[in-house]
C-alpha cells in the first residue's frame, strides 16, 4: 500500500471518529479530547526529554489549551439565541482540515520555493497558499450552509496561515528533540502532535475569538 493511501485511511478513520464524537457531544467528545490531549502531553514530554522544567510546563499548556477551547466551543456558542454550537465545533474541523489537505496537494503537485527549508524542507510557499485558500472556501461554505456569523469567513484564511505556523511550530520542535516523528501511533501521520499541530492552533484562536466577542 502505499503511503498515500495508508494516510488517506488513516485520515478518513480519524475525521469520522472526531465527526461521531462531536455530534454524540457530551461523555462522548469530552472523553476523545481528554485522551488526545494525554497522548499530546505524553509525546511531547518524550520529545524533551532533558530539557529544562520550563518545557514540561509549556507542554502542559500547548495540551491543556486546546482541550479547553474545544470543549468550551461544543458546550457555550449561541447565535441570537439559536443553538450553533456543533456548527461552529465542524466549522474548526473542516478548516483546519481543509487547511491540512489544500497544503498537501497545492505543494506536491506545484512545489516552488520552500517556506522554511531550515525547519520543515518539504513546505512550500505554495502549499501554504493552497491551504489559506481551501480553508477559506471550505470554511466559507460552511459558514453559508450554517448561518454562521459572517466574519468566520474572513477569519478562516489568516487561520489557516496560523495553523501553517503551528506546523512549522512542531516541524522545530522535531528538529530541535532530533525525531521525524512526535510518534507512531497513526501510520502515513505519526504522533497525535502531528496530526494535531494545526487544531491546536484553530481551536485556540477561535475559542479566543469567542471571548472578545469577536463572533
Amino acid at each position: 500500500m502505499s503511503e498515500l493511501a495508508r494516510r488517506s485511511i488513516v485520515g478518513v478513520l480519524l475525521i469520522a471518529l472526531a465527526l461521531v464524537a462531536a455530534v454524540l457531544g457530551g461523555y462522548a467528545f469530552a472523553t476523545l479530547v481528554a485522551a488526545a490531549a494525554c497522548v499530546m502531553f505524553y509525546e511531547w514530554r518524550r520529545m524533551v526529554h532533558g530539557w529544562s522544567f520550563g518545557w514540561q510546563v509549556a507542554g502542559f499548556v500547548y495540551a491543556l489549551l486546546p482541550a479547553l477551547a474545544l470543549l468550551w466551543i461544543r458546550e457555550r456558542f449561541f447565535v441570537d439565541g439559536r443553538d450553533m454550537k456543533l456548527e461552529l465545533l465542524l466549522w474548526v474541523f473542516v478548516t483546519t482540515w481543509s487547511v491540512d489537505i489544500g497544503a498537501y496537494f497545492a505543494g506536491r503537485s506545484i512545489g516552488g520555493p520552500k517556506l522554511a527549508p531550515s525547519i520543515s524542507p518539504n513546505k512550500t510557499w505554495a502549499g501554504l497558499i493552497g491551504g489559506m485558500i481551501a480553508a477559506a472556501l471550505v470554511g466559507g461554505l460552511w459558514v453559508k450552509l450554517t448561518q454562521l456569523p459572517h466574519i468566520l469567513i474572513l477569519l478562516a484564511a489568516p487561520f489557516a496561515a496560523a495553523a501553517q505556523g503551528g506546523d512549522l511550530f512542531e516541524s522545530w520542535l522535531k528538529r530541535r528533540a532530533g525525531v521525524k516523528d512526535s510518534g507512531n501511533w497513526l501510520p502515513g501521520h505519526g504522533g497525535a502532535l502531528d496530526r494535531l499541530d494545526g487544531l491546536v492552533v484553530v481551536a485556540t484562536l477561535t475559542a479566543a475569538a469567542m471571548m472578545i466577542d469577536l463572533l
